[in-house]
C-alpha cells in the first residue's frame, strides 16, 4: 500500500524493504511446515508437495518481468505494487483458516512468547551482514580509486561478522554449521550461480530489449512469457524424478545454451530467437530452483530447516545483487548490444561454473533416493 502512493523514490525504497520482510518469511516458514509435518505424521513429505513449493516460490518469479510489463502499460508502474494488496489479502485470509496451530506445527510444544524470541534476535548479526552487503554492492556499481575504502569497509564488517558470529549463542548465520555440511555450503554456491545466470536474463536482458531492440515494455514482457511456461512446465514434468544431479546437468546445460544466444544477439535479430532464448532459460528455472531446494530439504538438519530455507533465498538474493551490479557496469546508462554481450561472457562464466559443481559434487548422487527417491 505504501509503495502504491508512493511520492518519491525513497519511499519506494522503504515499502520495498518492508516488502522483503514479508516475501522472506514465507518460504522458510514454508519449509518448516513441510518438515515438522513429515516428523509429526511419520511420513516422508510427499515430492509433489515440494514440487509445487518450488514453483510457487521461484519458478513463477519469472513471470515477474511479463506480468510488471503488461501491468505497466494498463495503468503503470504504480499498478505492480497495487496488484499485491488483494493477492495478500486472500494470503492471510488462507492462513487464517488453513495453517496448523502453532503448537500442532512443533509436535505439541508450545512455541516461546514473542518477546523472547525478539530479545534473542542477533540484531548486532544482520546489521553487521547488511553493511558488508550495501558497502560491497556500492563499490561494485562503481569501482574506481575514490572508492576503495567501501571495499575496506565490507572486508572489515564481513571479518567482524565472522567473528561475531562463532560466538553467539544463537547466532544470525550459524558458520559453524555451514562449516561442517560441505554439500550445503556446494548447494548454496549453486543458488548464487543459478541467481546471477537467471537475474541476468530476466532484468538485464529485458532492458536490453528495450533499450537496444527497441520493444515496449509490454512486448519485452511478453518475449519471456514462455520462459515462464517452460518453467512450470519443467518443473511439474520432473518433480517426482528423484535424480537431483540429472536435474542439475540438464539446466545447468541449458544456462550456457541460452546464454551462448544472448552472446550471438544483434539489433537486427529475429524476436523469435529472443523467445527461443527464453524457452531455454525456462528449463533451468524450472529444474535448477527444484534440484537445489530439494537438496537442501535433505542436506540440512531438521531441526535448522527453516533457517537453511532462509538462507537459501538470502544466497538467491546474493546472486540476484551480482546480477544488477553486473547488469549496471556493463550496460551504464543504456542497454547497449556490446554492453549485452559482455553481461553475456559474465553469465556464460557463472553457468559454466555451475555445471562444474553439479559434476564434480559427489552427494548428489545420495540425494533424495533413501526410500526409493520419493521425496526427491
Amino acid at each position: 500500500m505504501l509503495g502504491t502512493v508512493a511520492p518519491s523514490l525513497p519511499v519506494l525504497v522503504v515499502a520495498r524493504v518492508i516488502l522483503g520482510l514479508g516475501t522472506c518469511a514465507g518460504y522458510p516458514a514454508a519449509m518448516f511446515l513441510i518438515r515438522s509435518e513429515s516428523r509429526r505424521t511419520g511420513r516422508d513429505s510427499p515430492a509433489t508437495i515440494l514440487t509445487i513449493l518450488s514453483i510457487a516460490t521461484q519458478t513463477i518469479a519469472v513471470i515477474g518481468p511479463t506480468l510488471g510489463g503488461l501491468l505497466i502499460g494498463l495503468g503503470g508502474w504504480r499498478l505492480t505494487l497495487a496488484v499485491n494488496i488483494p493477492l495478500s489479502i486472500v494470503a492471510f485470509a488462507l492462513g487464517v483458516l488453513r495453517l496448523p496451530a502453532p503448537e500442532q506445527a512443533l509436535d505439541g510444544h508450545r512455541p516461546p512468547p514473542a518477546r523472547r524470541l525478539l530479545t534473542e534476535l542477533d540484531v548486532a548479526g544482520m546489521a553487521l551482514f547488511a553493511v558488508m552487503l550495501t558497502t560491497l554492492l556500492l563499490f561494485l556499481m562503481e569501482a574506481r580509486a575514490g572508492t576503495i575504502y567501501l571495499l575496506g569497509m565490507a572486508v572489515a564488517a564481513g571479518a567482524w561478522f565472522v567473528l561475531r558470529e562463532r560466538r553467539v549463542a544463537e547466532p544470525f548465520i550459524d558458520l559453524r554449521v555451514l562449516g561442517g555440511n560441505r554439500p550445503l555450503v556446494a548447494t548454496y554456491t549453486r543458488v548464487i550461480l543459478t541467481g546471477i545466470v537467471g537475474y541476468c536474463f530476466l532484468y538485464g536482458f529485458t532492458q536490453w530489449l528495450q533499450d537496444g531492440r527497441g520493444l515496449t515494455p509490454s512486448e519485452a514482457g511478453l518475449v519471456l512469457l514462455p520462459m515462464f511456461a517452460t518453467g512450470i512446465v519443467v518443473s511439474a514434468a520432473t518433480g517426482r524424478h528423484p535424480q537431483i544431479r540429472g536435474k542439475l546437468l540438464a539446466g545447468g546445460s541449458a544456462q550456457i545454451a541460452s546464454t551462448v544466444v544472448l552472446l550471438l544477439s544483434t539489433a537486427s535479430t529475429p524476436v523469435a530467437v529472443f523467445v527461443g532464448a527464453g524457452m531455454l532459460m525456462g528449463i533451468p528455472q524450472g529444474l535448477n530452483n527444484l534440484a537445489n531446494q530439494n537438496a537442501l530439504y535433505h542436506q540440512a538438519d531438521p531441526a535448522r530447516i527453516g533457517s537453511s530455507a532462509g538462507l537459501l533465498r538470502t544466497f538467491t538474493y546474493l546472486g540476484a545483487i551480482a546480477s544488477s551490479t553486473a547488469s549496471g557496469a556493463f550496460f551504464g546508462a543504456t542497454a547497449t548490444t556490446p554492453g549485452l554481450h559482455h553481461l553475456g561472457l559474465f553469465m556464460l562464466v557463472a553457468a559454466a561454473l555451475f555445471l562444474t559443481l553439479a559434476l564434480l559434487d559427489p552427494a548428489l548422487g545420495r540425494v533424495g533416493v533413501r526410500d526409493g527417491g520419493g521425496a526427491a
